[in-house]
């Protein structure tokens, strides 16, 4: 069910918060062990989805949201559980204070149920990391077939929904943690425009391009999601959960779609060219298009990040007591740890300690060219969206696969993104991913609310060990 029909069945008398929650417990107690999507829960879970049926006995339920079962993301702080970024140098160290998000979520009534697992410190510690790892969690499966990445960085949100483990999980995305979690393990992954949701309380990467999305298996989830925690929304932007609960293919007819066709995969050409055929059954006008001056966009706000991330991360490592106090004493940490570069190395942490800081220069010319990208594209073929492929099928655990990069143009220039599950290779999911200009979240979520309903692609994981030889 999606959120606004457990909300309807709960009023009915038909199910409860506290059913719902202990129903994500059961099922993560039965196939964690297998994934490794989950780091830890909270022993307040059950107490507030008690406290949300209350509030809906007595007429005052709080949203949405209210009783809701949320996992999130353990670069997110949480005041009363751990939050590691996956490393061992911040396991005995608890933030002072929630993340701006976690405080919206208990506002709302949300039921947090823990943490999940990470590629870690975001998938910024080395070029050759492994999606979905982390020296506090172990490897985090594909839940579609477990010898497989389930890429990253916000891994365990996405196994963790796709497994029917919460309804909806908190991610971050400097460039693709969202979007490409979700496409390789079949879910909705909402990037939202920057700014909509604080980042505030964060483990950093970019101050400029970190964004707090979210993954479910709906996109009107994630549309309510955003409609409750998006309180810093531009005015007149409206994300309203039942806007989009409301559409169905046929909003599709008369639609621009520009198709964006990214090297990487022939699985997801062809799941491309499906959803293309498609779409165009459904009346939507498609149109191949260029996204220009991608290469240069990614390498200089690859250079503006290595730049930034030193800063940024000291500054938030001193509000953690009992942590390394900066990225240097990080790298020694690491060093001497037995575990820490047990897999790969810390070549980025390497690098961002003696990064040029004069390379953050590049920063206006990398957002200014990405806007310039996206918008010029939109405005050329009057395009409501730009749909693309959001990955090739995920790889086995530990070797590189073939990435589909979309992702870049939206991440830099802060513009909204939202993945769908497309179609599949094999057991193994395949997105789209629909981007636009600035602040067109609502339309974006259209798009994407219709192209699922369309679609119907999504389904859930069978828990495969590994391909049958």
């Amino acid at each position: 069910m999606d959120i606004a029909e457990f909300q309807r069945l709960r009023r009915a008398g038909a199910t409860s918060a506290l059913e719902q929650t202990q129903a994500c417990l059961t099922r993560i107690a039965r196939h964690d062990p297998a994934l490794h999507a989950v780091l830890c829960l909270s022993p307040l879970a059950l107490a507030r989805a008690r406290a949300s049926d209350a509030r809906v006995a007595a007429g005052t339920s709080l949203g949405p949201l209210d009783g809701v079962t949320v996992l999130v993301k353990d670069n997110v702080d949480t005041a009363d559980l751990p939050t590691t970024a996956g490393s061992r140098a911040l396991a005995g160290s608890y933030p002072l204070r929630d993340a701006a998000v976690v405080a919206r979520l208990h506002a709302a009534g949300a039921v947090v149920l823990g943490k999940t697992n990470l590629s870690e410190w975001g998938n910024f510690r080395s070029t050759r990391s492994i999606g979905g790892w982390s020296a506090v969690g172990g490897q985090t499966a594909n839940p579609h077939l477990l010898a497989h990445e389930p890429g990253g960085s916000s891994s365990g949100s996405a196994a963790a929904v796709a497994a029917g483990m919460a309804q909806l999980a908190i991610g971050t995305e400097t460039n693709g943690s969202i979007v490409n979690p979700a496409g390789l393990c079949g879910v909705v992954g909402l990037k939202p425009s920057g700014g909509l949701i604080p980042t505030d309380g964060v483990v950093p990467i970019s101050p400029h391009q970190d964004t707090v999305g979210m993954l479910a298996r709906h996109v009107a989830d994630a549309a309510t999601a955003l409609a409750v925690l998006g309180g810093d929304r531009p005015q007149g932007d409206r994300v309203a959960g039942p806007v989009h609960a409301d559409l169905d293919p046929t909003w599709l007819r008369g639609r621009r779609l520009g198709i964006w066709r990214r090297p990487g995969s022939r699985f997801a050409d062809r799941v491309l060219d499906g959803a293309v055929a498609a779409l165009a059954d459904a009346g939507a006008i498609c149109v191949d298009v260029e996204v220009p001056d991608v290469a240069e966009i990614d390498e200089l706000s690859w250079l503006a990040v290595v730049a930034e991330f030193r800063g940024a991360l000291d500054e938030y490592l001193r509000t953690r007591p009992d942590a390394p106090a900066s990225l240097a004493e990080l790298i020694q940490f690491n060093r001497v740890d037995p575990i820490e570069l047990s897999r790969f190395d810390q070549d980025i942490f390497e690098l961002a300690v003696d990064a040029d800081p004069h390379d953050r220069d590049h920063r206006p010319t990398a957002t200014r060219l990405a806007r310039a990208a996206v918008e010029s594209t939109v405005a050329a073929h009057r395009l409501d969206a730009i749909a693309a492929p959001a990955n090739g099928p995920a790889a086995p655990i530990g070797n590189p696969g073939s990435p589909v990069d979309s992702a870049t143009p939206a991440a830099v220039a802060r513009f909204p993104a939202v993945t769908v599950p497309a179609g599949s290779a094999g057991p193994l999911p395949i997105g789209i991913t629909f981007l636009s200009g600035a602040h067109r979240d609502a339309h974006v979520l259209s798009v994407a609310t219709a192209f699922e309903r369309l679609a119907q692609a999504r389904r859930d994981p069978d828990f495969h060990p590994a391909l049958p030889t």
